[in-house]
């Protein structure tokens, strides 16, 4: 291994130096982020045997059943099948290319921007330390005697305040119930739980023995489209385990608009509660059984969404959600009883739920400006999460102003015909030969296509109007593709993506032009919400200094790709930083710390709203943003470039 921990790959033909490489790096999925073409139509799996490349180096990998024994002995490697080791020289066949000399489809792609590693994560925010609002006491009171005959619960009040230094605890009344025999059951060695209150101290668990190490919470991200989990050991400060689920509300309704609207019908409200709650249920399982801890070890739960989302959980009326002037119930929830929700939990666990800011920007964004540490820069940050509600902030740590949009769930891999959220087997990256029209994929994990994720469509629509395929309306253009562009049964056209042999449905995964128009609104209602915030504060975009951007889909997405359709105008990559889901990074540092909790707080109440719903500016530039990459091409010079050759 290098000094540097990492190495450097060169492609040839062409001499194409890729630096900073990973040791274990996949040589396919390398080449195709760089902008490096290699045939590959099957997603990376080895299945069509079309990534032939010479290798010499280091490195491991590169047989399978697809590679004849001739092209073996003669140094050939299936590219999605190697991993690097070391310095390597890469030479890309004439078979494995684009069908002409050259190596690449069009100029080398700018750096991806930066993606942060869990270490990186942990470093976002400064000044805290694991000090959770609940925590676990283990304690060893005298048994009673004659002489000393007080009742159970006064003996524990004097236990605290002898031994752990709390004053004046309440107890709740759910603990009282079990106390006598809690209390005899390890010979009057017990461990309490205790959260900190407005009002003071107070019990809410007693259990038997010391578990004072068996001491977790859970946090959430309620999602319009999924919900997340973890499960976060208290003791050590470390994420245990993670699962994810789509949230089951997306049958009564795609948005938070068509939810609220449910909400209304009779029953509708319960049935959207009981919706979220299931999938709760089925992701705190998940977690749960991967890690083997009991519930009952869980000392608190955390949730952060949006302010839809937070009250259906809740199960408190949204109706004025959406009703100018746009009020909701509460921002600031107080704690509730998890199993008073329907959650299978122990009695004692309360669900605390992020603040709100107003009826469009919830608790998830706040979550994210602590998460990402916005909250504490001097830096001016643009704060972006990309979801079915897009939602931005702008600021430092002296001021936020926030907006949020309906964007819709295409980013997400909703209202995609075969979208799917990014996980193993979706298809995340796309390279089409302009000549041809032939797709090249790459999956996440290297597994058999199942669909595509969002950063996938959004690769995929960027490569078809480089190639041009698809026109800036967002309509194909009837023979650019040849035999992978194709009209289905309702008459639509549709871009063959991979052939039924190599997924793993058997059946072809496609785009059709209803996917594109959802892509369309979802990135036009983005860059037109971030134009009229910026604009609110007489900025634009030249004013910021760094870009976060928050989703589940961001560690995938390339951001000439984004800009290629005009998800963000053409800019520096090295402005972006990728924070993954910034609504779980909030939750987390929320539960481990009761600082962080007041700091929540306290950015809920900083923050100044600014209303799209209403807003002319907003509609205007939505209306010029319906169009690939943006009616007004000043923000996107390579682009039009490009495009100007088929015009």
């Amino acid at each position: 291994m290098s000094e540097t921990g990492t190495y450097t790959v060169t492609f040839q033909p062409g001499d194409i130096v890729c630096e900073g490489v990973p040791h274990g790096a996949n040589l396919l999925r390398l080449a195709l982020m760089e902008g490096v073409h290699i045939n590959a139509s099957c997603g990376g799996t080895g299945a069509c045997g079309k990534c032939k490349v010479a290798v010499k180096g280091d490195f491991s990998g590169g047989k399978s059943a697809k590679l004849p024994r001739d092209d073996f002995d003669a140094g050939l490697r299936l590219a999605c099948r190697v991993n690097v080791l070391g310095d390597l020289t890469v030479t890309i066949p004439e078979e494995s290319r684009m069908g002409d000399s050259a190596a690449l489809t069009h100029e080398r792609r700018p750096g991806p921007g930066r993606a942060l590693t869990p270490q990186d994560l942990e470093k976002l925010v400064a000044g805290w330390s694991v000090d959770p609002i609940v925590k676990k006491y283990t304690l060893t009171l005298e048994p009673p005697d004659a002489a000393n005959n007080i009742d159970d619960l006064s003996r524990l009040r004097l236990g605290l305040k002898s031994q752990c230094g709390i004053e004046a605890a309440s107890v709740d009344f759910h603990a009282v119930r079990e106390l006598p025999d809690v209390l005899r059951q390890e010979d009057w060695r017990v461990t309490a739980t205790v959260v900190e209150t407005s009002r003071g101290p107070k019990v809410i668990q007693v259990a038997p023995g010391d578990q004072s190490a068996q001491d977790y919470s859970i946090v959430l991200d309620i999602g319009t489209t999924s919900i997340y989990a973890q499960l976060l050991d208290l003791a050590s400060g470390e994420t245990v385990a993670q699962a994810s689920e789509y949230n089951g509300q997306i049958s009564y309704g795609d948005d938070v608009i068509s939810r609220i609207v449910y909400s209304q019908r009779k029953g509708g409200r319960k049935a959207l509660q009981q919706a979220v709650v299931g999938t709760i249920t089925q992701v705190v399982e998940q977690v749960l059984k991967k890690a083997g801890v009991d519930r009952c070890q869980i000392s608190h739960m955390v949730a952060a969404g949006n302010t839809t989302m937070t009250h259906l959980l809740l199960d408190v009326n949204p109706k004025y959600i959406r009703i100018a002037p746009y009020v909701p119930a509460a921002t600031f929830m107080p704690p509730v009883r998890a199993d008073s929700l329907g959650l299978d939990v122990c009695g004692h666990i309360h669900m605390y739920t992020f603040p709100c800011v107003s009826s469009y920007v919830g608790g998830d964004i706040v979550s994210g400006v602590i998460g990402s540490g916005v909250f504490q820069t001097d830096k001016v940050t643009l704060y972006v999460d990309i979801g079915t509600n897009g939602e931005a902030v702008v600021g430092n740590r002296e001021w936020l102003v926030a907006t949020s949009c309906s964007a819709g769930p295409a980013f997400e891999g909703g209202g995609i015909k075969h979208g799917m959220r990014a996980t193993r087997g979706a298809i995340e990256a796309v390279q089409v030969e302009p000549r041809t029209g032939e797709p090249h994929i790459l999956t996440i994990g290297g597994k058999k296509p199942v669909g595509i994720c969002g950063s996938g469509i959004i690769d995929a629509v960027a490569e078809l109007l480089e190639a041009g395929i698809l026109g800036q309306n967002g309509e194909f253009k009837e023979g650019a593709a040849g035999e992978w562009l194709r009209k289905n049964e309702d008459d639509q056209w549709e871009y063959v993506l991979v052939r039924g042999e190599y997924t793993a449905g058997g059946g072809d995964i496609v785009v059709t032009e209803p996917d594109i128009d959802n892509l369309m609104r979802a990135k036009g209602a983005i860059f037109a919400g971030v134009n009229t915030l910026l604009d609110s504060v007489g900025m634009d975009m030249d004013a910021v200094e760094q870009i976060y951007v928050a989703g589940g889909f961001g560690k995938y997405l390339q951001i000439d790709r984004a800009a290629a359709i005009g998800l963000f105008p053409e800019m520096d990559p090295d402005r972006f930083t990728f924070v993954g889901n910034g609504s779980l990074l909030g939750a987390r540092l929320v539960s481990f710390s009761k600082d962080m909790l007041k700091s929540a707080e306290e950015v809920a109440r900083m923050m100044t709203n600014i209303e799209l719903s209403d807003n002319q500016r907003f509609m205007d530039e939505y209306m010029a943003a319906l169009f690939f990459p943006h009616t007004e091409m000043k923000y996107f010079p390579r682009m039009e470039q490009i495009l100007s050759k088929f015009s």
